[in-house]
Protein backbone atom coordinates (compact mmCIF):
# COMPACT_ATOMS: atom_id res chain seq x y z
CA UNK A 1 0.00 0.00 0.00
CA UNK A 2 1.22 3.47 -0.84
CA UNK A 3 1.97 6.08 1.86
CA UNK A 4 -1.33 7.80 1.15
CA UNK A 5 -3.29 4.66 1.98
CA UNK A 6 -4.44 4.01 -1.58
CA UNK A 7 -3.96 0.83 -3.54
CA UNK A 8 -2.20 0.75 -6.92
CA UNK A 9 -5.50 0.07 -8.65
CA UNK A 10 -7.14 3.28 -7.40
CA UNK A 11 -7.34 6.29 -9.76
CA UNK A 12 -4.27 8.50 -9.64
CA UNK A 13 -6.44 11.57 -9.11
CA UNK A 14 -7.59 10.29 -5.71
CA UNK A 15 -4.02 9.72 -4.62
CA UNK A 16 -3.15 13.26 -5.65
CA UNK A 17 -6.12 14.76 -3.81
CA UNK A 18 -5.23 12.75 -0.72
CA UNK A 19 -1.83 14.44 -0.76
CA UNK A 20 -3.58 17.81 -1.01
CA UNK A 21 -5.83 16.88 1.90
CA UNK A 22 -2.92 15.76 4.05
CA UNK A 23 -0.96 18.93 3.35
CA UNK A 24 -4.01 21.08 4.13
CA UNK A 25 -4.46 19.23 7.41
CA UNK A 26 -0.84 19.55 8.47
CA UNK A 27 -0.22 23.15 7.42
CA UNK A 28 -3.10 25.59 7.88
CA UNK A 29 -1.10 28.44 6.32
CA UNK A 30 -0.01 26.82 3.07
CA UNK A 31 -1.38 28.20 -0.21
CA UNK A 32 -1.76 25.68 -3.02
CA UNK A 33 -0.21 26.95 -6.24
CA UNK A 34 -0.63 23.83 -8.42
CA UNK A 35 -4.15 22.39 -8.37
CA UNK A 36 -5.49 22.37 -11.92
CA UNK A 37 -3.52 19.27 -12.92
CA UNK A 38 -5.84 17.33 -10.59
CA UNK A 39 -8.69 18.21 -12.95
CA UNK A 40 -8.47 15.11 -15.15
CA UNK A 41 -10.84 13.44 -17.59
CA UNK A 42 -11.59 10.91 -14.84
CA UNK A 43 -12.60 13.66 -12.44
CA UNK A 44 -14.76 15.32 -15.11
CA UNK A 45 -16.47 11.96 -15.72
CA UNK A 46 -17.11 11.54 -12.00
CA UNK A 47 -18.59 15.04 -11.88
CA UNK A 48 -20.82 14.33 -14.91
CA UNK A 49 -22.14 11.08 -13.45
CA UNK A 50 -23.02 12.79 -10.18
CA UNK A 51 -25.32 15.32 -11.89
CA UNK A 52 -29.09 15.03 -11.77
CA UNK A 53 -30.15 13.20 -14.95
CA UNK A 54 -33.43 15.05 -15.38
CA UNK A 55 -32.29 18.52 -14.34
CA UNK A 56 -33.48 21.49 -16.38
CA UNK A 57 -31.00 22.57 -19.09
CA UNK A 58 -29.17 25.89 -19.22
CA UNK A 59 -29.34 28.49 -21.96
CA UNK A 60 -27.95 26.07 -24.57
CA UNK A 61 -30.77 23.58 -23.99
CA UNK A 62 -28.38 20.65 -23.65
CA UNK A 63 -29.57 17.83 -21.39
CA UNK A 64 -27.66 15.14 -19.51
CA UNK A 65 -28.92 12.45 -21.89
CA UNK A 66 -27.79 14.38 -24.95
CA UNK A 67 -24.32 14.97 -23.52
CA UNK A 68 -24.00 11.27 -22.66
CA UNK A 69 -23.79 10.40 -26.37
CA UNK A 70 -20.11 10.45 -27.28
CA UNK A 71 -19.29 11.21 -23.65
CA UNK A 72 -15.59 10.29 -23.69
CA UNK A 73 -14.82 12.47 -26.70
CA UNK A 74 -16.80 15.33 -25.17
CA UNK A 75 -14.94 15.06 -21.87
CA UNK A 76 -11.53 14.92 -23.56
CA UNK A 77 -12.41 18.03 -25.55
CA UNK A 78 -13.66 19.82 -22.43
CA UNK A 79 -10.53 18.78 -20.52
CA UNK A 80 -8.33 20.19 -23.28
CA UNK A 81 -10.19 23.50 -23.40
CA UNK A 82 -9.96 23.94 -19.62
CA UNK A 83 -6.21 23.32 -19.58
CA UNK A 84 -5.54 25.49 -22.65
CA UNK A 85 -7.54 28.36 -21.22
CA UNK A 86 -10.05 28.11 -24.09
CA UNK A 87 -12.99 27.14 -21.85
CA UNK A 88 -15.62 29.89 -21.57
CA UNK A 89 -18.22 30.06 -18.83
CA UNK A 90 -21.78 30.65 -20.05
CA UNK A 91 -24.45 32.83 -18.41
CA UNK A 92 -26.90 31.08 -16.10
CA UNK A 93 -30.54 30.85 -17.11
CA UNK A 94 -32.60 32.81 -14.58
CA UNK A 95 -35.72 31.09 -13.24
CA UNK A 96 -37.79 31.78 -10.14
CA UNK A 97 -38.85 29.36 -7.44
CA UNK A 98 -41.81 30.26 -5.28
CA UNK A 99 -41.00 30.21 -1.58
CA UNK A 100 -43.44 29.02 1.12
CA UNK A 101 -44.13 32.66 2.09
CA UNK A 102 -45.19 33.50 -1.48
CA UNK A 103 -42.03 35.38 -2.42
CA UNK A 104 -39.93 34.33 -5.40
CA UNK A 105 -36.37 33.05 -5.07
CA UNK A 106 -34.14 33.59 -8.13
CA UNK A 107 -32.22 30.52 -9.27
CA UNK A 108 -29.47 30.29 -11.87
CA UNK A 109 -29.36 27.18 -14.07
CA UNK A 110 -25.89 26.71 -15.56
CA UNK A 111 -25.20 24.96 -18.85
CA UNK A 112 -24.15 21.33 -18.50
CA UNK A 113 -20.44 21.82 -19.21
CA UNK A 114 -20.25 24.55 -16.57
CA UNK A 115 -21.81 22.14 -14.09
CA UNK A 116 -19.29 19.45 -14.98
CA UNK A 117 -16.24 21.70 -14.59
CA UNK A 118 -17.62 23.29 -11.42
CA UNK A 119 -18.27 19.88 -9.91
CA UNK A 120 -14.69 18.81 -10.63
CA UNK A 121 -13.27 21.99 -9.09
CA UNK A 122 -15.48 21.52 -6.02
CA UNK A 123 -13.98 18.04 -5.53
CA UNK A 124 -10.47 19.48 -5.71
CA UNK A 125 -11.19 22.35 -3.32
CA UNK A 126 -13.04 20.09 -0.88
CA UNK A 127 -9.74 18.32 -0.28
CA UNK A 128 -8.51 21.62 1.20
CA UNK A 129 -11.55 23.13 2.83
CA UNK A 130 -12.85 19.98 4.52
CA UNK A 131 -9.72 20.24 6.63
CA UNK A 132 -10.47 23.89 7.43
CA UNK A 133 -14.23 24.10 8.02
CA UNK A 134 -15.29 24.00 11.65
CA UNK A 135 -17.32 21.22 13.25
CA UNK A 136 -20.54 23.18 13.61
CA UNK A 137 -21.03 23.69 9.86
CA UNK A 138 -23.10 21.16 7.91
CA UNK A 139 -24.52 22.52 4.68
CA UNK A 140 -23.31 20.99 1.39
CA UNK A 141 -20.41 19.14 2.94
CA UNK A 142 -19.45 15.53 2.13
CA UNK A 143 -20.81 13.08 4.69
CA UNK A 144 -22.93 15.73 6.42
CA UNK A 145 -26.57 16.63 5.99
CA UNK A 146 -29.52 18.54 7.34
CA UNK A 147 -30.41 15.88 9.90
CA UNK A 148 -26.89 15.95 11.33
CA UNK A 149 -27.38 19.68 11.91
CA UNK A 150 -30.84 19.10 13.40
CA UNK A 151 -29.47 16.39 15.72
CA UNK A 152 -26.65 18.63 16.95
CA UNK A 153 -29.06 21.48 17.61
CA UNK A 154 -31.54 19.28 19.48
CA UNK A 155 -28.81 17.80 21.67
CA UNK A 156 -27.47 21.26 22.54
CA UNK A 157 -30.95 22.62 23.36
CA UNK A 158 -32.01 19.61 25.39
CA UNK A 159 -28.89 18.59 27.26
CA UNK A 160 -26.65 21.67 27.42
CA UNK A 161 -26.97 24.86 29.43
CA UNK A 162 -29.07 26.84 26.97
CA UNK A 163 -31.52 29.59 27.91
CA UNK A 164 -31.61 31.81 24.82
CA UNK A 165 -31.61 31.22 21.08
CA UNK A 166 -30.60 33.69 18.37
CA UNK A 167 -32.22 32.68 15.07
CA UNK A 168 -30.01 34.65 12.66
CA UNK A 169 -31.22 35.26 9.11
CA UNK A 170 -28.67 36.74 6.69
CA UNK A 171 -30.73 38.77 4.23
CA UNK A 172 -30.42 37.57 0.59
CA UNK A 173 -27.03 36.04 1.32
CA UNK A 174 -26.34 34.37 -2.03
CA UNK A 175 -27.43 37.52 -3.87
CA UNK A 176 -25.21 39.87 -1.85
CA UNK A 177 -21.93 37.97 -1.56
CA UNK A 178 -19.15 40.36 -2.56
CA UNK A 179 -17.09 39.10 -5.50
CA UNK A 180 -14.07 40.94 -4.15
CA UNK A 181 -14.31 39.32 -0.73
CA UNK A 182 -15.08 35.91 -2.27
CA UNK A 183 -11.84 35.97 -4.24
CA UNK A 184 -9.86 37.27 -1.25
CA UNK A 185 -11.16 34.47 0.94
CA UNK A 186 -10.40 31.82 -1.69
CA UNK A 187 -6.87 33.19 -2.05
CA UNK A 188 -6.16 32.46 1.62
CA UNK A 189 -5.64 28.85 0.51
CA UNK A 190 -5.60 28.84 -3.30
CA UNK A 191 -2.72 30.42 -5.24
CA UNK A 192 -3.16 28.56 -8.54
CA UNK A 193 -4.00 31.38 -11.01
CA UNK A 194 -5.85 28.96 -13.32
CA UNK A 195 -8.27 27.88 -10.59
CA UNK A 196 -8.76 31.49 -9.56
CA UNK A 197 -9.51 32.48 -13.17
CA UNK A 198 -12.13 29.73 -13.43
CA UNK A 199 -13.89 30.95 -10.28
CA UNK A 200 -13.71 34.53 -11.54
CA UNK A 201 -15.27 33.47 -14.86
CA UNK A 202 -18.21 31.82 -13.09
CA UNK A 203 -18.81 34.82 -10.86
CA UNK A 204 -18.81 37.22 -13.81
CA UNK A 205 -20.63 35.04 -16.36
CA UNK A 206 -23.90 36.90 -15.80
CA UNK A 207 -27.47 35.68 -16.15
CA UNK A 208 -29.88 35.36 -19.04
CA UNK A 209 -33.54 36.10 -18.40
CA UNK A 210 -36.03 35.75 -21.24
CA UNK A 211 -33.17 36.06 -23.71
CA UNK A 212 -31.72 39.21 -22.16
CA UNK A 213 -28.19 39.00 -20.73
CA UNK A 214 -27.23 41.02 -17.67
CA UNK A 215 -23.92 41.21 -15.86
CA UNK A 216 -23.42 40.12 -12.27
CA UNK A 217 -21.23 42.32 -10.09
CA UNK A 218 -22.33 40.82 -6.80
CA UNK A 219 -23.65 37.48 -5.57
CA UNK A 220 -23.46 33.93 -6.88
CA UNK A 221 -26.39 32.09 -8.51
CA UNK A 222 -28.34 29.73 -6.27
CA UNK A 223 -28.42 26.54 -8.26
CA UNK A 224 -24.83 26.69 -9.53
CA UNK A 225 -22.73 23.68 -8.50
CA UNK A 226 -19.90 25.90 -7.24
CA UNK A 227 -22.12 28.28 -5.22
CA UNK A 228 -22.52 26.21 -2.01
CA UNK A 229 -18.75 25.82 -1.64
CA UNK A 230 -18.14 29.51 -2.29
CA UNK A 231 -20.82 30.33 0.28
CA UNK A 232 -19.22 28.06 2.86
CA UNK A 233 -15.79 29.59 2.27
CA UNK A 234 -17.26 33.09 2.51
CA UNK A 235 -18.99 32.40 5.83
CA UNK A 236 -16.02 30.42 7.15
CA UNK A 237 -13.95 33.59 7.13
CA UNK A 238 -16.64 36.21 7.60
CA UNK A 239 -18.55 34.40 10.37
CA UNK A 240 -17.37 31.00 11.62
CA UNK A 241 -13.81 31.77 12.68
CA UNK A 242 -14.86 35.07 14.24
CA UNK A 243 -17.81 33.55 16.15
CA UNK A 244 -15.61 30.69 17.35
CA UNK A 245 -13.21 33.23 18.85
CA UNK A 246 -16.01 35.41 20.25
CA UNK A 247 -17.16 32.50 22.42
CA UNK A 248 -14.06 32.94 24.56
CA UNK A 249 -15.40 36.23 25.94
CA UNK A 250 -18.86 34.84 26.74
CA UNK A 251 -19.74 34.60 30.43
CA UNK A 252 -21.64 31.35 29.85
CA UNK A 253 -21.85 28.62 27.29
CA UNK A 254 -22.47 29.25 23.59
CA UNK A 255 -23.26 26.82 20.79
CA UNK A 256 -23.44 27.24 17.03
CA UNK A 257 -25.09 25.22 14.28
CA UNK A 258 -24.82 26.45 10.69
CA UNK A 259 -26.30 24.93 7.57
CA UNK A 260 -25.29 27.09 4.59
CA UNK A 261 -26.68 30.56 5.44
CA UNK A 262 -29.11 29.27 8.09
CA UNK A 263 -27.50 29.80 11.51
CA UNK A 264 -28.67 29.17 15.06
CA UNK A 265 -26.71 30.51 18.05
CA UNK A 266 -27.62 29.20 21.50
CA UNK A 267 -26.55 30.89 24.75
CA UNK A 268 -26.70 30.21 28.44
CA UNK A 269 -27.18 33.87 29.37
CA UNK A 270 -29.29 36.64 27.87
CA UNK A 271 -26.50 39.20 28.23
CA UNK A 272 -24.14 37.16 26.05
CA UNK A 273 -26.88 36.73 23.44
CA UNK A 274 -27.64 40.45 23.26
CA UNK A 275 -23.97 41.46 23.07
CA UNK A 276 -23.31 38.88 20.39
CA UNK A 277 -26.27 40.00 18.29
CA UNK A 278 -24.91 43.55 18.13
CA UNK A 279 -21.38 42.35 17.39
CA UNK A 280 -22.66 39.95 14.72
CA UNK A 281 -24.52 42.68 12.85
CA UNK A 282 -21.39 44.84 12.82
CA UNK A 283 -19.19 41.93 11.74
CA UNK A 284 -21.44 41.03 8.79
CA UNK A 285 -21.62 44.65 7.61
CA UNK A 286 -17.85 44.60 7.12
CA UNK A 287 -18.36 42.00 4.40
CA UNK A 288 -21.42 43.46 2.69
CA UNK A 289 -23.98 41.36 4.57
CA UNK A 290 -26.96 42.30 6.74
CA UNK A 291 -29.12 40.53 9.29
CA UNK A 292 -32.75 40.48 8.19
CA UNK A 293 -34.44 42.89 10.65
CA UNK A 294 -37.75 40.98 10.82
CA UNK A 295 -36.56 37.38 10.52
CA UNK A 296 -33.65 37.59 12.97
CA UNK A 297 -35.04 36.87 16.46
CA UNK A 298 -33.66 36.47 19.94
CA UNK A 299 -35.98 34.29 22.02
CA UNK A 300 -35.94 32.67 25.43
CA UNK A 301 -35.72 28.94 24.83
CA UNK A 302 -34.41 25.95 26.73
CA UNK A 303 -34.87 23.74 29.79
CA UNK A 304 -35.65 26.56 32.19
CA UNK A 305 -37.37 28.99 29.83
CA UNK A 306 -40.90 27.81 30.65
CA UNK A 307 -40.38 28.08 34.42
CA UNK A 308 -38.59 31.41 34.22
CA UNK A 309 -41.28 32.94 32.00
CA UNK A 310 -44.05 31.62 34.24
CA UNK A 311 -42.35 33.19 37.29
CA UNK A 312 -42.34 36.53 35.44
CA UNK A 313 -46.00 36.17 34.49
CA UNK A 314 -45.21 35.63 30.83
CA UNK A 315 -46.61 33.09 28.39
CA UNK A 316 -44.94 29.91 27.11
CA UNK A 317 -41.59 30.16 25.28
CA UNK A 318 -41.69 31.16 21.63
CA UNK A 319 -40.87 28.66 18.91
CA UNK A 320 -38.42 28.94 16.02
CA UNK A 321 -38.00 27.23 12.65
CA UNK A 322 -34.82 25.60 11.41
CA UNK A 323 -34.39 23.47 8.29
CA UNK A 324 -38.09 22.88 7.82
CA UNK A 325 -38.91 21.93 11.43
CA UNK A 326 -40.49 24.09 14.13
CA UNK A 327 -38.70 23.67 17.47
CA UNK A 328 -40.89 23.78 20.58
CA UNK A 329 -40.17 23.66 24.32
CA UNK A 330 -42.14 20.68 25.66
CA UNK A 331 -42.37 18.18 28.51
CA UNK A 332 -42.48 14.40 28.38
CA UNK A 333 -45.03 12.37 30.30
CA UNK A 334 -42.54 12.09 33.19
CA UNK A 335 -42.17 15.89 33.29
CA UNK A 336 -38.67 16.01 31.78
CA UNK A 337 -37.88 18.74 29.28
CA UNK A 338 -37.46 17.89 25.64
CA UNK A 339 -37.43 19.70 22.30
CA UNK A 340 -40.46 18.82 20.21
CA UNK A 341 -40.13 19.22 16.47
CA UNK A 342 -42.91 19.55 13.95
CA UNK A 343 -43.01 20.23 10.23
CA UNK A 344 -43.22 23.98 9.56
CA UNK A 345 -46.84 24.66 8.65
CA UNK A 346 -46.15 26.84 5.62
CA UNK A 347 -43.76 24.20 4.26
CA UNK A 348 -46.48 21.56 4.42
CA UNK A 349 -49.00 23.86 2.77
CA UNK A 350 -46.54 24.69 -0.01
CA UNK A 351 -45.84 21.00 -0.61
CA UNK A 352 -49.55 20.18 -0.79
CA UNK A 353 -50.14 23.10 -3.16
CA UNK A 354 -47.42 21.78 -5.49
CA UNK A 355 -48.95 18.28 -5.38
CA UNK A 356 -52.38 19.73 -6.16
CA UNK A 357 -51.04 21.35 -9.32
CA UNK A 358 -49.38 18.12 -10.42
CA UNK A 359 -52.57 16.13 -9.75
CA UNK A 360 -54.40 18.43 -12.15
CA UNK A 361 -51.90 17.55 -14.86
CA UNK A 362 -52.30 13.85 -14.08
CA UNK A 363 -56.08 13.98 -13.74
CA UNK A 364 -56.81 11.66 -16.66
CA UNK A 365 -53.88 9.31 -16.18
CA UNK A 366 -54.52 5.73 -14.95
CA UNK A 367 -55.29 5.58 -11.24
CA UNK A 368 -52.53 3.04 -10.61
CA UNK A 369 -49.93 5.25 -12.29
CA UNK A 370 -50.94 8.25 -10.18
CA UNK A 371 -50.97 6.04 -7.09
CA UNK A 372 -47.39 4.95 -7.75
CA UNK A 373 -46.32 8.57 -8.13
CA UNK A 374 -48.09 9.63 -4.93
CA UNK A 375 -46.51 6.73 -3.05
CA UNK A 376 -43.04 7.94 -4.05
CA UNK A 377 -43.96 11.52 -3.04
CA UNK A 378 -45.18 10.40 0.39
CA UNK A 379 -42.15 8.22 1.01
CA UNK A 380 -39.83 11.07 0.04
CA UNK A 381 -41.71 13.40 2.39
CA UNK A 382 -41.46 10.92 5.27
CA UNK A 383 -37.77 10.39 4.56
CA UNK A 384 -37.09 13.96 5.69
CA UNK A 385 -39.94 14.87 8.03
CA UNK A 386 -40.50 11.58 9.89
CA UNK A 387 -38.65 12.58 13.06
CA UNK A 388 -39.70 11.49 16.56
CA UNK A 389 -42.64 13.53 17.81
CA UNK A 390 -43.80 14.57 14.34
CA UNK A 391 -46.25 11.71 13.78
CA UNK A 392 -49.39 13.86 14.00
CA UNK A 393 -48.11 16.25 11.33
CA UNK A 394 -47.25 13.32 9.05
CA UNK A 395 -50.73 11.85 9.50
CA UNK A 396 -52.25 15.25 8.74
CA UNK A 397 -50.17 15.49 5.56
CA UNK A 398 -51.35 12.05 4.43
CA UNK A 399 -54.99 12.87 5.19
CA UNK A 400 -54.90 16.16 3.27
CA UNK A 401 -53.13 14.50 0.37
CA UNK A 402 -55.90 11.88 0.28
CA UNK A 403 -58.51 14.64 0.07
CA UNK A 404 -56.65 16.28 -2.82
CA UNK A 405 -56.54 12.96 -4.65
CA UNK A 406 -60.26 12.39 -4.11
CA UNK A 407 -61.00 15.87 -5.46
CA UNK A 408 -58.88 15.12 -8.53
CA UNK A 409 -60.68 11.81 -9.10
CA UNK A 410 -64.09 13.45 -8.78
CA UNK A 411 -63.17 16.11 -11.34
CA UNK A 412 -62.25 13.47 -13.91
CA UNK A 413 -65.93 13.25 -14.79
CA UNK A 414 -67.70 10.11 -15.91
CA UNK A 415 -71.04 8.61 -15.01
CA UNK A 416 -69.92 7.17 -11.67
CA UNK A 417 -67.99 9.37 -9.32
CA UNK A 418 -65.80 7.59 -6.76
CA UNK A 419 -67.29 7.20 -3.31
CA UNK A 420 -65.39 7.86 -0.10
CA UNK A 421 -65.11 4.11 0.48
CA UNK A 422 -63.50 3.68 -2.94
CA UNK A 423 -61.07 6.53 -2.29
CA UNK A 424 -60.33 5.15 1.18
CA UNK A 425 -59.30 1.83 -0.36
CA UNK A 426 -57.07 3.65 -2.86
CA UNK A 427 -55.46 5.67 -0.08
CA UNK A 428 -54.86 2.54 2.00
CA UNK A 429 -53.27 0.84 -1.00
CA UNK A 430 -51.08 3.62 -2.37
CA UNK A 431 -50.32 6.10 0.44
CA UNK A 432 -48.03 4.65 3.14
CA UNK A 433 -49.06 5.20 6.74
CA UNK A 434 -47.09 7.76 8.73
CA UNK A 435 -44.05 6.01 10.20
CA UNK A 436 -41.14 7.54 12.10
CA UNK A 437 -37.92 6.70 10.23
CA UNK A 438 -35.36 8.81 12.10
CA UNK A 439 -33.91 7.88 15.51
CA UNK A 440 -33.97 10.24 18.46
CA UNK A 441 -31.33 12.98 17.99
CA UNK A 442 -29.36 11.94 21.07
CA UNK A 443 -29.02 8.36 19.76
CA UNK A 444 -27.66 9.32 16.36
CA UNK A 445 -25.52 12.16 17.69
CA UNK A 446 -23.79 10.07 20.36
CA UNK A 447 -23.20 7.30 17.81
CA UNK A 448 -21.32 9.79 15.63
CA UNK A 449 -19.68 11.62 18.56
CA UNK A 450 -19.04 8.87 21.15
CA UNK A 451 -16.84 11.09 23.36
CA UNK A 452 -19.60 13.63 23.97
CA UNK A 453 -21.14 13.89 27.42
CA UNK A 454 -23.28 16.78 28.69
CA UNK A 455 -21.77 19.35 31.05
CA UNK A 456 -18.31 17.74 30.88
CA UNK A 457 -15.27 19.98 31.05
CA UNK A 458 -14.68 23.48 29.71
CA UNK A 459 -17.24 24.56 27.11
CA UNK A 460 -14.54 26.01 24.85
CA UNK A 461 -12.55 22.81 24.48
CA UNK A 462 -15.17 20.08 24.78
CA UNK A 463 -18.07 19.34 22.47
CA UNK A 464 -19.66 22.21 20.64
CA UNK A 465 -22.99 21.70 18.93
CA UNK A 466 -22.07 20.51 15.49
CA UNK A 467 -19.03 18.38 16.15
CA UNK A 468 -16.05 17.68 18.30
CA UNK A 469 -13.28 20.17 18.76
Amino acid sequence: MSPTGSTPSEPTVLTGLERVRRTAREDKQVRFSALLHHLTVELLRESFLSLERKAAPGIDGQTWKQYEHGLEDRLKDLHGRVHRGAYRAQPSRRVYLEKPDGRQRPLGIAVLEDKIVQGAVVRILNAIYEEDFLGFTYGFRPGRGAHDALDALSVALQFEKVGWVLDADIASFFDTMSHEWTMKFIQHRVADPRILRLIGKWLKAGVSEEGEWSSTTIGTPQGAVISPLLANVYLHYALDLWAHQWRKQAAGEMFIVRYADDVIFAFQYQGDAERFRLALAERLRQFGLELHPQKTRLIEFGRFAETNRKDRGQGPPETFDFLGLTHICARRADGKFHVKRRTVGKRMRAKLAAIKLELRKRMHRPVGETGLWLRSVVRGYYQYHAVPGNGSALARFRFRLGRLWRHSLVRRGGRRKPTWSTVTRLIARWLPNATIVHPYPIARFTAKHPRWEPYAGNPLVRFCAGGGE
